[in-house]
């Protein structure tokens, strides 16, 4: 099931991008087994109560992949519907072309500078850490939740990316984890005409555990990943996962035309076939539908769970819980 979901990925954003006659394909196509994984088997989130508190984070860095979030978060059940994809990128629609907080349900920033959103959810993990240490008791762990970061290459070229990882490793942020989508195409062609960098060694001499040669479609890769990063205690974690850009997509596959153009229907026709997907446009399997039906009931209990120790928290550490309160409702 996983990977049909990676393949609906791949058509709702292959589609939404063509229909709107402009967008970033390259990424939600490399990057949609991670997407799958992340929203059917590691991510917490309930997208009944979008806001919930203890959520994890999703930061997509990479903003110009909008439509890969856009695509999971309408397949995870939040209030973003197939018509709200076909207005992908118009004008006052709930899928702008970068993601923007506040217009979409799901979306935990507004990114679209290269490297703002890494930056930023160091400071979300930074929190984390800060209100858990004031605030959890024994047995009553009210503040416990991961960040997640999908972050490209043109990310990880912005000195902004490198200040704040360094931060996060000084203080030794282990809630955070980032996913760098390592597909070495940036929109001019090959990124070793302009970034040579070493990124193992750049995050490793700033006290990050760093996780690499992954193979980003890979489903067993990616869990023995997520599973590595969450054994970490002591440092933040970036899982490098090599992805090909436009990936489905023959013609366009590990080239730099996927950064900004339509696909062609013919091409993502093709794809679909190959994937065994109907062919018709924004077409979503009923398999996948019912999946995510049965997974939103495993994140509502986990939310009712939680709901649970906020409720006996509130009782037996009354003061703490009103101060918890009153920040978290600060608008």
């Amino acid at each position: 099931m996983l990977q049909k979901i990676a393949d609906t990925v791949r058509a709702l954003s292959a589609d939404a991008v063509e229909s709107a006659g402009s967008g970033h394909a390259g990424m939600p196509l490399g990057c949609a087994e991670i997407g799958a994984y992340l929203f059917a088997k590691e991510i917490k989130y309930n997208p009944e109560a979008p806001d919930w508190f203890n959520r994890d984070r999703l930061v997509l860095s990479a903003g110009h992949g909008s439509i890969w979030l856009y695509s999971l978060l309408h397949l995870a059940g939040y209030d973003l519907s197939l018509e709200d994809l076909k207005q992908y990128r118009r004008f006052q629609s709930k899928t702008p072309g970068h993601p923007e907080y506040k217009v979409t349900p799901g979306v935990e920033m507004t990114t679209g500078p290269l490297g703002q959103g890494f930056a930023h959810a160091v400071g979300m993990a930074l929190a984390e850490e800060i209100l858990a240490k004031k605030y959890n008791k024994k047995n009553y762990n009210l503040v416990d939740h991961y960040t997640y970061v999908v972050a490209g290459d043109g990310d990880l070229m912005e000195g902004i990316s490198y200040e704040a990882a360094s931060l996060a490793g000084s203080l030794e942020l282990d809630k955070l984890i980032v996913i760098y989508d390592h597909n070495q195409v940036s929109i001019d062609g090959p990124t070793d005409i302009t970034f040579i960098d070493d990124i193992k060694k750049r995050f490793s001499s700033a006290n990050w555990q760093v996780i690499s040669a992954i193979d980003g479609s890979s489903f067993s890769d990616l869990e023995s990943a997520f599973k590595k990063a969450k054994e970490e205690k002591q440092r933040p974690t970036i899982i490098i996962a090599d992805t090909v850009i436009a990936k489905g997509i023959a013609a366009k596959e590990g080239d730099s035309s996927a950064h900004a153009s339509p696909l062609g229907k013919e091409e993502i026709i093709k794809m679909k076939k190959k994937a065994g997907l109907p062919t018709e446009e924004f077409e979503v399997p009923t398999a996948v539908y019912d999946y995510f039906k049965a997974h939103i009931s495993d994140c509502k209990s986990r939310f009712a769970e939680w709901q649970e120790i906020k409720s006996d928290y509130a009782i037996k550490f009354d003061r703490d819980y009103q101060e918890f309160k009153s920040g978290i409702e600060l608008k």
